[in-house]
């Protein structure tokens, strides 16, 4: 099994059936029994949405484990699910990102191991997307891969199978929702939810200005904040891409000091070769445009960027002999 355990959605791979799930990593649990109600889509509906008895907890923030009982029940239950409810214990390839320590990776790996997995390996994020994307990692090629989830936006270059320089930020997806929260609240005096504000983002945000971006428009529903009522504002395209300008920035100059890093012969296969954007992120809208316009190096969006990382855990337990190098002894058996 690869598993691309996500802050936003978790993807299992299952080896000769392709990715058999896809949901978002979130669980919802009775605080009194302390027994799971709802695991991924479902549990999504509920947030914000519960009485106080259910807690409704995404158990993974930029990447990493925060909690550590429900993130084990919620990896049990996907497990199991991907395997049409049967319990198992497969072997297991993790994707994680680039910047955790050794504390965090140990957490991941003890989860997994205790959900059912008789032996887990992780792979580095970047690594895992970039064998997913299709990019030739196993030849002494530069590779530049920028990989944009819900809780870390990771930036690599990959040569021979394996990390050349990397960097991690713990700026993505939910930090976006963030900005554009945080805009609502102090421009149009509008408390919104994490819902609404990932709807925002994926219906009129953008990166870089176009002409369609600057016709878009959206109705959004909130609480009034000096009323304290429900109240419906209209928000223009521009507006939001206006707020999500400084944590892109931050994306931006963690590329632009990978690449200061890059050895020459690497750095130039980046300029002939370009750069590849990868995970939920790669969807913004002009996103690529604009790191071509800040580095002068073309960008590419990768063909399925949501599934790139859980693509590539299959494709290394695939050739797992082949590609034993990816680990660099990281892996663990029951």
């Amino acid at each position: 099994m690869g598993i691309d355990l996500g802050t936003a959605n978790t993807l299992v791979f299952v080896s000769g059936k392709g990715i058999v799930l896809q949901e978002p990593s979130v669980i919802a649990v009775d605080r009194k029994e302390k027994a799971t109600l709802a695991v991924g889509e479902d549990a999504k509906k509920m947030l914000g949405r519960t009485p106080g008895s259910v807690i409704v907890s995404r158990p993974l923030r930029n990447g990493v484990i925060a909690d550590f009982d429900t993130a084990e029940m919620m990896l049990k239950h996907f497990m199991q699910r991907a395997n049409g409810g049967r319990a198992i214990n497969p072997r297991i390839v993790v994707g994680i990102p680039s910047g955790v320590t050794g504390v965090e990776q140990q957490a991941l790996m003890n989860a997994a191991l205790r959900a059912g997995a008789r032996e887990v390996h992780v792979i580095d994020e970047p690594l895992a997307a970039a064998i997913g994307a299709g990019l030739p990692v196993t030849e002494p090629i530069g590779n530049m891969i920028v990989d944009i989830g819900g809780g870390t936006t990771e930036i690599a270059v990959l040569s021979y199978q394996g990390t050349v320089e990397s960097e991690s930020v713990r700026v993505a997806g939910d930090e976006l929702n963030d900005a554009i929260a945080q805009y609502m609240k102090k421009i149009h005096n509008m408390a919104i939810g994490e819902r609404t504000a990932e709807e925002i983002k994926i219906r009129i945000g953008s990166a870089y200005p176009s002409r369609d971006d600057d016709e878009s428009i959206m109705e959004v529903r909130g609480l009034h904040l000096l009323s304290g009522l429900p109240r419906t504002v209209t928000i223009k395209g521009p507006e939001i891409r206006e707020s999500l300008s400084e944590p892109l920035s931050i994306i931006i100059d963690a590329i632009r000091r990978t690449l200061e890093r890059t050895p020459p012969e690497l750095a130039a296969d980046i300029v002939d070769r370009g750069i590849m954007l990868a995970g939920g992120g790669a969807l913004l809208t002009g996103l690529n445009t604009l790191i071509s316009h800040e580095t002068g190096i073309i960008t590419h969006v990768a063909d399925e960027p949501l599934n790139c990382v859980v693509l590539g855990t299959g494709k290394v337990l695939e050739n797992f002999s082949k590609m034993e190098r990816v680990f660099a002894g990281r892996s663990q058996h029951q």
